[in-house]
């Protein structure tokens, strides 16, 4: 989750305010991680490295996958303390949170998005390829929300409910790799893949919209589409 500026790329402009979009993706990241881990009672360690691992689980296998180290999950202090601060909130004030439960959700979509972008980018400027950066751009999305569910015992989200959290993703991802070749990748089109994300991920939501279930011969696919 560095700076959206990557050198190698072609005509890959610097987002306005691009680093501090990055810290509230975090802290809003972890806010969701800080509230799974509330409902399992945990301790205040425990709430925070849940909060750490959720707003920047993605940024860490990222940078894992792609060798940048040492990753900034570790290495970015102000990242890092945005994540710790959304774990000491939600510790201390997670009654008034919980009841703010949706406004997360809305702001989870959001660093869903620019989570994304980020990681597609920062792999594209890498190098690394392509696909692979479509990869490790969805993984950037949904990474820290996957560790969140593992680490309380969860069946991950994105598998047991069939939510569409990692096919916005994908499809953000996709959308940047594409941009990023034709050369024009510049801030407005960086906006307008943050939105589709946003938007693909809350219509989602709002709409009841799910992946398909497992194929059934006489039903067809199973379960609510």
């Amino acid at each position: 989750m560095t700076a959206l500026l990557v050198l190698d790329a072609p005509d890959v402009a610097r987002l306005p305010f691009d680093t501090a979009l990055e810290i509230v993706a975090v802290f809003c990241a972890a806010l969701s991680g800080g509230l799974a881990a509330v409902r399992k009672n945990f301790d205040l360690f425990g709430v925070l490295v849940l909060a750490w691992c959720t707003g920047l689980g993605g940024g860490l296998v990222r940078d894992v996958l792609i060798g940048a180290v040492p990753p900034v999950g570790i290495a970015d202090w102000r990242l890092v303390a945005s994540a710790l601060a959304a774990g000491i909130l939600i510790f201390f004030l997670n009654p008034r949170l919980e009841r703010m439960r949706r406004s997360i959700i809305v702001l989870d979509a959001g660093a869903l998005a620019l989570f994304v972008l980020v990681g597609t980018v920062k792999a594209l400027g890498l190098g690394v390829g392509l696909l692979p950066s479509v990869i490790v751009g969805m993984l950037t999305g949904i990474g820290g929300g996957v560790l969140r569910d593992l680490l309380t015992g969860e069946v991950p989200l994105i598998l047991q409910d069939r939510q569409l959290y990692a096919i916005p993703a994908l499809a953000g991802a996709l959308v940047t790799a594409a941009v990023w070749q034709a050369g024009l990748l510049g801030v407005v089109a960086q906006l307008a893949i943050i939105a589709l994300v946003f938007g693909f991920r809350l219509a989602s939501l709002r709409l009841g919209w799910t992946a398909p279930g497992p194929w059934s011969s006489r039903g067809g696919s199973s379960g609510r589409m």
